[in-house]
């Protein structure tokens, strides 16, 4: 094959795969063949079987517009495509891995479109986004938004630092990797291989008079030290962490060894995400809600749900299966003096820590999933798939005093029991009776 065909490939599959909304392109060495595949709404589909000839081309051609080394395939490498590609502007993250098989590539698929939107399209509920905007109006404090990776945290920090990109306003970043550039900001790429990590280039940011300062993220102990005193000293903090909650999110920065008094004088508040795939409105169905699905709602929402929307699984042509887009789940917890006071006391059990959190007026993540279930956005199955809800439940039941696993999983086992203790019963009696015979 020539080169101008590998290259109309490269650029057929990537310009395709954004077309269709993926957020990612796998490039998977096979024993007799290169499997493209791509991710649309979180999950993985086949796009095109490659054969394993054209494969060592194809990646090659691959690296090359990413600026990566094409003579090194031992060792993973990273790289970024720019520009246009089959009349689409495009950014894009690569990365390679050497496999048994050969190299595998992955290409990220960078989508700003919902952080240039705005933090109102975000769809936080209308509590949440009060908290936010309030939140971000304070002229210091560390405010930490937190998920797994993939989660939509970094669509929100940049989303949040459009509103903050004032004139008045000196804001200065320090990214690994930078992901958006945006005009205003002063944004920093972080380098560890010269020894410009997190920390050091934190040192130099707090003596560039900034007025919010974004951490692309708080790996170490010595990073969250320094974000909090920053925070501290008058100055608004953004960064990102990697944990499921609120409570999760205090309980690690302890564990970084962040003083508990600075911590409760420093944190103003944390915006954990997930993100679920959304009904296609087109050709969403209606349905009966389960006992289960009706005991749910009524203990975390205190509601009675008759029917709830669900995704047609034989799906329309505007949508997959019944999905089409994604909607970030969120839990916004803006931290109250009663919490502040209890941050400081060096015995306070996770029990405790768990009652102040969930009885102050934060909006769980399972809670604003079921709002979304209820007016239609995504599906009670989606929820159930990226929320434990029973473990959930079980935290407003502690609080509440009430035994949640009595009340669904135990109630459940003893219906079965009683269903199949007449029967042995029954039997006993007619064993009984044929002896006396």
């Amino acid at each position: 094959m020539t080169k101008t065909p590998i290259v109309n490939v490269v650029d057929d599959i990537i310009a395709n795969a954004s077309k269709a909304g993926a957020s990612d392109i796998h490039f998977d060495p096979r024993e007799n063949s290169l499997m493209v595949r791509i991710r649309i709404d979180g999950d993985l589909q086949d796009y095109t079987e490659i054969p394993k000839i054209y494969e060592r081309n194809l990646i090659t051609r691959i690296k090359l517009i990413a600026n990566m080394n094409i003579t090194e395939s031992r060792l993973p490498q990273d790289g970024s495509i720019k520009g246009n590609i089959k009349g689409i502007n495009l950014e894009t993250r690569v990365s390679t891995l050497p496999t048994n098989e050969g190299e595998k590539c992955v290409i990220r698929i960078l989508d700003y479109s919902r952080s240039l939107e705005g933090i109102g399209s975000l769809g936080f509920n209308e509590d949440n986004f009060k908290k936010l905007k309030k939140m971000i109006a304070e002229p210091n404090g560390i405010i930490l938004i937190t998920g797994a990776t993939g989660s939509g945290k970094s669509t929100t920090v940049y989303s949040i630092l459009q509103v903050l990109n004032k004139k008045e306003t000196n804001i200065i970043t320090v990214e690994d990797p930078i992901e958006m550039n945006l005009e205003g900001l002063n944004q920093v790429q972080v380098n560890s291989e010269i020894g410009l990590d997190f920390a050091t280039v934190l040192r130099s940011i707090l003596r560039q008079d900034p007025n919010v300062i974004l951490i692309g993220e708080i790996r170490d102990s010595e990073t969250a030290k320094i974000a909090v005193r920053a925070s501290i000293t008058g100055h608004l903090v953004l960064s990102t962490i990697h944990t499921n909650n609120s409570l999760s999110t205090i309980e690690r920065l302890l564990d970084m060894n962040v003083e508990r008094y600075l911590l409760s004088s420093a944190l103003s508040g944390i915006i954990s995400q997930k993100l679920a795939k959304m009904i296609c409105p087109h050709c969403r169905i209606k349905e009966k809600t389960t006992p289960y699905q009706k005991k749910v709602f009524k203990m975390a929402l205190d509601k009675d749900v008759d029917e709830i929307y669900n995704a047609n699984p034989e799906g329309c042509d505007k949508c997959n299966n019944g999905y089409h887009g994604r909607i970030a789940i969120q839990e916004v917890l803006m931290i109250n003096d009663e919490i502040r006071n209890a941050l400081n006391e060096e015995s306070l059990e996770k029990d405790d820590l768990n009652k102040l959190v969930y009885k102050s007026d934060v909006i769980t993540m399972l809670q604003d999933g079921l709002l979304k279930v209820l007016d239609g956005s995504t599906s009670f199955d989606e929820i159930y798939k990226i929320i434990d809800v029973d473990d959930d439940l079980d935290i407003y039941c502690k609080i509440r005093g009430i035994k949640y696993e009595e009340d669904i999983k135990k109630e459940e086992q003893l219906e079965e029991e009683n269903k199949v203790e007449p029967q042995i019963i029954n039997v006993e009696e007619k064993t009984n009776d044929d002896e006396i015979l």
